[in-house]
């Protein structure tokens, strides 16, 4: 029996790169069903409403979402989309590799990073931010929790295990934030002792950026909050060539929505140029969750293969090709 994923076609260049990306995986033998909701500008003009219930619904019952990229409107109502569908099904792992392939913008050569960011809380959640009444003071509250930290250090330790990994860095700035920061780094140096198979160490974040910059080999797993997660995560997709090479997995025990990590593009949408690779990429993660691994393994082989021969890639990757052409070349580079 076919497993049936919500699918979310989003906004911009989001239909354009996920038509690709279900070619790919209809050719590469997925055997997947396709349930197709909205959310964001497309669901708002359908429904007259960002995130319908319908769509909510939807994921819910097949636990399993690929979604586009979304735009959220400036003014009332969510102030992320993607914020609000983590906060909905409680999706606290966001994973983001980092992969060096050929025929890119790489900074370095045989980059493999995994960061894994808490999702849920720290520094973006919404209580106890205030302004003064004369608009001269800002808050906000930074929230963590135990639980919130053993469960994504837990996580990261996991999948670790499971990838056949060296190693997991902490990553923290317990040094100034000693409640918040300091709560996670204890947390950590104690799950860490239940892997000794697993080689741990810590660091603070400013100087996780300086060594990203100068020696990024010596990283393998990181793992971190979620402010400071969201900036690694973007500072490494930089190491290998911007977010057009960026997927991302939003997981929790009840669901999971895989995406690219850029925005809807607006301005070259409909062009027939969007590089579909980061939601490609999305998807061989989504594979790899559905127990598809090999499957996995063929595509971003196949995206490799592609990146170097630059026959008929976008043009942001250095080819005059369009989403159609660079779909066909990778579609005909599958590995058997």
């Amino acid at each position: 029996m076919a497993t049936t994923i919500a699918v979310i076609r989003g906004d911009g260049i989001g239909p354009e790169i996920v038509d690709s990306v279900l070619r790919v995986l209809d050719a590469v033998g997925a055997g997947l069903s396709f349930d197709f909701v909205e959310a964001g500008m497309a669901a708002q003009q359908k429904h007259g409403e960002l995130l319908p219930q319908s769509t909510v619904d939807a994921i819910a019952r097949h636990r399993v979402a690929l979604k586009g990229p979304l735009t959220t409107p400036v003014g009332g109502g969510f102030s992320s989309l993607n914020v609000e569908l983590r906060k909905r099904f409680d999706l606290y792992a966001n994973v983001r590799p980092a992969i060096t392939f050929p025929g890119t913008k790489a900074r370095y050569e045989a980059i493999d990073i995994i960061t894994v960011r808490e999702n849920t809380e720290g520094a973006y959640g919404s209580e106890g931010q205030t302004l003064s009444q004369d608009g001269e003071v800002a808050q906000s509250l930074i929230r963590n929790t135990r639980h919130g930290c053993e469960r994504i250090v837990r996580y990261a330790f996991d999948m670790a295990r499971s990838l056949q990994r060296r190693k997991v860095t902490a990553v923290h700035k317990a040094n100034i934030m000693k409640t918040t920061s300091g709560l996670f780094l204890r947390v950590a140096r104690d799950i860490a002792q239940e892997y000794p198979d697993i080689a741990f160490n810590e660091m603070i974040v400013d100087n996780t950026c300086m060594q990203l910059v100068m020696n990024p080999h010596q990283f393998d797993v990181i793992v971190t909050t979620n402010l400071f997660g969201d900036i690694i995560s973007d500072l490494c997709a930089g190491l290998v060539g911007g977010l057009g090479l960026a997927p991302g997995a939003n997981i929790g025990a009840e669901a999971a929505i895989f995406e690219a990590v850029h925005g809807s593009a607006p301005d070259i949408a409909g062009k027939g140029i969007a590089n579909p690779c980061a939601l490609l990429l999305g998807a061989t993660q989504m594979l790899g969750h559905l127990g598809m691994e090999d499957r996995a393994r063929r595509v971003r082989e196949a995206i490799r293969a592609t990146l170097a021969a630059r026959d008929r890639t976008t043009p942001d990757l250095g080819g005059s090709g369009t989403t159609t052409t660079f779909t066909d070349a990778l579609i005909e580079r599958l590995p058997a």
